[in-house]
């Protein structure tokens, strides 16, 4: 008999560069749209630049990334093993999706992940994401007797690994970054304590959060 999901630990999951590719696209967007150059960094400050030269200032970075996910989602393709590592995950764990947009594009996550065959409860966010899975957690996080379910968070940022070991010290964390011109340049959870392991390849990830979840359960 299939083990009920309030009595499963609960897997919290981001989207982008986890399970679906997003710097890659939003790169060639850049290029081929807005003459504009990314320069993958640590982080978007700087990073992007007009042919001229010009460097684009944060303000004008955040629009761009709002018109990348409210016209062109659609180019965002599969971090490699991410779908059946999702599916196979979901076997033994409840799955949700903790996704930095703003709420209005909620639906449209939900829709873009459906045409990967994903079929998940999404959360938005804006922000370090403690506070949000904080709240998840509070919703779904306690089995049927009431007692807390073990929980795990993938997101590929170090900020919100230090959020959520900041909020939520329980929850066991995976850093992992999907997109490999990303992930030199990626400030380490691991290594700064908020992580449990850095993991970039779902051909390891898998059977390290499935032996977790196996530990834990």
């Amino acid at each position: 008999m299939p083990i009920p999901e309030k009595n499963k630990p609960l897997v919290i999951t981001d989207c982008d560069e986890v399970l679906l590719r997003m710097v890659h696209h939003f790169r060639a967007w850049l290029k081929e749209d807005h003459a504009i150059t990314m320069t993958v960094s640590r982080d978007f400050s700087g990073a992007l630049a007009h042919d001229d030269g010009r460097t684009l200032e944060q303000e004008e970075v955040w629009e761009l990334l709002g018109g990348f996910f409210d016209d062109e989602m659609h180019r965002q393709d599969e971090v490699p093993g991410a779908i059946d590592a999702i599916r196979t995950i979901s076997e033994h764990a409840e799955v949700v999706v903790l996704t930095n947009l703003n709420d209005e594009r909620r639906e449209d996550r939900i829709r873009q992940l459906a045409t990967f065959g994903i079929d998940l409860p999404v959360y938005t966010n804006q922000g370090p994401k403690g506070p949000a899975l904080a709240r998840i957690v509070e919703e779904r996080g306690y089995d049927a007797n009431g007692k807390l379910r073990p929980t795990f968070f993938i997101d590929d940022l170090a900020v919100h690994h230090n959020s959520v070991a900041e909020t939520a010290p329980h929850v066991i964390c995976l850093h992992f970054v999907g997109e490999p011109e990303v992930a030199p340049h990626t400030t380490c959870a691991f290594t700064a304590g908020h992580a449990q392991a850095r993991i970039d390849n779902w051909q390891q990830a898998l059977p390290w959060l499935l032996e977790r979840i196996k530990e834990h359960a």
